[in-house]
Parts: C-alpha cells; structure tokens; sequence
C-alpha cells in the first residue's frame, strides 16, 4: 500500500455533506466526521459493487461476522462468536434499542460528564431519566504519553459519586464511553474493572460505546470493556475509525441470549433492522485489509494534536487543552475568556467563521470541542481564526 496523502485537500462543499454544507462559509471543525478520504480498499470494494449496477434487498453473510470476529481477536484479543453479534444502522439507534430493550419507562441511566450529547437523547426519548456522574479534571497528569508536550490536563473517574449513583434505586443501566468522547480517555483496565465491580455490586448492566476504539494515541490501549465483565453491551462501528458514517452499519456484541432477544425486539420496534449493502462491504473491507491505513491514519492524528497542543501554549497558555489519550477530538477549557461555549462558538462563527461545538450540549458550558482530523494545513487555518477572537478576550 503506497503511504495515504493525509495532507491532501479535499474540496466537500455540494456533497450534501452535513458537515460542510449544513452551514455555508465557515470552516467546520465541530462534527466528528473525518475530512480524509476513506482507505482504498474500501473504495475499491465499492466500486465493484457500484458496478454490478443493482442495489436490491441484501442480507449480511457470514463474511460479515467473520471480518468482525476476526478484527477483533487480532488487534484486541477479544474473542467473539458470530451469534453475539447483532447488526443494525448506526451506534446511535443501537443505543436507542439497548435502552428500549433493557429499562422501563421511569428508571435512570448512568452517564459520566462531560459526554456526547446523544446519549442524553436516546435516554429520554426511551422514556428514562438521565443520572449524571460528573468526571472530575486533573493536573497530575500521571498517564501522559508524551512527556515533551507542554502542560495538559486530563479526567479521571470520580468512584464514589460513581457507586452513589448505582446505589440509586431506580438506576439501571450505565452507558460507559470507551474511549471517551469528549474528555479524550482511553479507560484503563484498572478503572473498568472498578467500573464492573460497582455495577456488579448494585445490579447496574453496562452499555459501552466503543465507536472511536481504533483512534487510539501512542502509549494507550484500548480495552474492550466487554473483556473485563461478559455481561455487558458494547455498540461498535467502523465508521468513525475509516469515516465511512454515511454507509450506516454497526454492530451490538452481547453474549447472553436472553438480553440479545430482548435487543433483537427492540431492533424491530425501532424499525432498524435492514441495512445497506455498501456498509455491510466496507466493513468487511475495512477489516479485512485497512489495518495498515488506519497505522497511519493515527500517527497522522497524533502530529497533529502535538502541533495543535503547541499551538495553544504559545497562543493560549491560559486555556488548558484535555491530553488526548483517543479519538480525534480535542477539549479545551475556555473559561479563562469568561464567555460559555455557546457564546463563544457564536462569536466565532460569526466574526472568525469558524464553526466548533460547544460543550454545552455535552454537559459543561466551560469549554469547545475540536474535531483535528483533517489535513493539517486546514486545522493551522482554524486555529488562526480561533486567535483571531479569542487573542482580545484574554
């Protein structure tokens, strides 16, 4: 495979590109939505589906499982079986049918804080209550990956609020984020298996939405949580690892029967049951041979969170950047300009046309949310209308 041009610019406005042409004239670094083009392997396997010319019903075969099984036995030692997995469009609707399938109306569901803001949805619109465990920021910077970056901060678990709120008798469920999107954490064994035993002790099944696990940065591990307590749910997609959303395929891997019946009904209540044929192809080539693009694909993220981080501590040295342990999202503490996440992501669209998210639909008003996988000529472009705002508030 020749080495991917990650560099390349790639001109997206008139795609019906929700990222870019959902708003015009600014520069989009908000949705988690990659600006690089997908690995070639899986181009190629839709271009020779494309080309047989007829796109009727289709069913998963068990190449699908076995691409699955195998990626997962390879790069993560978990070993799955075919009947564990339960296919379906997205990770958002397979939340949605986990919560459906395994809580009442009335009952609470677990979240840490700050977190991406469809959980809180997909909560209430099963008719449950959202229970928030908020993580707490450290500067103790104890797991730091690379000791030559400048100063950064990171979140750590807060167990005992963790264990009050599974104490709560009408909680239920917790929906972990592994890694965490948007505190930047690749959790460690040792807090999943902390996790595991506080849910076990009070009765409290877990969902884990592991769709960034394959954005992982240098030093840290991702730990399929599913590998430290076999009664959970884990919600997996290729989609966010090979930026392939729009083909709409994901997967829920559960091991006891009785539970993936009762996702299986909910599956059909929502009515996401069918799904394309090109997501179920570009996930089996994804897997099958896409490792080596997605090496680089991370090593490319990498440099540029090292280049962004820098960026911040000669321009902004009075807002903390999250250390970023996975995915391509960067949380960065904005409370020194003394505007909310809402303010400031108007002003800068507004002024620097610049498009971020705020962390107000995640949870904490006090900070924005970067998306920095794009080429990286792209993401200097952003952070230069970002101190073009921000340089008079501070």
């Amino acid at each position: 495979m020749s080495k991917p041009n990650f560099d390349k610019l790639i001109d997206r406005r008139n795609t019906n590109s929700y990222k870019w042409d959902e708003y015009s004239d600014v520069l989009p670094m908000w949705v988690a939505d990659m600006d690089f083009e997908t690995a070639p392997c899986i181009t190629e396997a839709l271009r020779r589906r494309v080309e047989h010319g007829i796109f009727g019903y289709t069913f998963v075969p068990d190449s699908y499982y076995e691409a699955i099984i195998n990626w997962f036995q390879r790069r993560h030692h978990w070993t799955i079986q075919q009947d564990w997995i339960q296919y379906t469009t997205g990770v958002v609707p397979a939340l949605s049918c986990v919560i459906k399938a395994l809580t009442m109306p009335g009952e609470k569901v677990i979240v840490m804080t700050p977190v991406y803001n469809c959980f809180f949805s997909s909560i209430r619109n099963n008719g449950c209550e959202v229970l928030t465990c908020p993580l707490l920021p450290t500067q103790e910077e104890p797991f730091l990956s690379d000791p030559s970056l400048p100063t950064t901060y990171s979140y750590e678990i807060d167990f005992e609020a963790f264990e009050d709120c599974c104490e709560d008798e009408k909680a239920t469920l917790f929906v972990l984020c592994n890694p965490h999107n948007p505190a930047g954490r690749v959790w460690r064994t040792d807090e999943l298996e902390k996790i595991a035993t506080i849910c076990r002790r009070n009765h409290v099944r877990v969902v884990s939405d592991e769709i960034h696990c394959e954005i992982v940065m240098p030093c840290h591990h991702y730990v399929p949580y599913a590998t430290i307590d076999d009664t959970a749910i884990v919600l997996c997609s290729p989609s966010k690892s090979f930026n392939t959303a729009g083909l709409q395929i994901a997967n829920i891997i559960c091991r006891d029967a009785e539970t993936r019946r009762r996702i299986d009904r909910a599956i059909n209540i929502n009515e996401v049951c069918d799904v394309n044929p090109f997501g179920v192809i570009a996930l089996e080539a994804a897997y099958n041979e896409g490792e080596e693009w997605l090496t680089a694909l991370n090593e490319y993220i990498y440099c540029n969170y090292r280049a962004f981080v820098d960026y911040f501590n000669e321009w902004f040295p009075q807002l903390p950047v999250t250390t970023l342990e996975g995915t391509y999202l960067v949380w960065v503490d904005i409370s020194a300009t003394e505007m909310t996440g809402d303010e400031l992501t108007d002003c800068l669209k507004d002024h620097a046309e610049l498009l971020l998210s705020s962390g107000s639909i995640y949870g904490d008003d006090r900070y924005v949310r970067f998306n920095i996988a794009c080429p990286r000529s792209r993401m200097m472009e952003g952070l230069r209308r970002f101190r073009s705002v921000v340089k008079s508030l501070l």
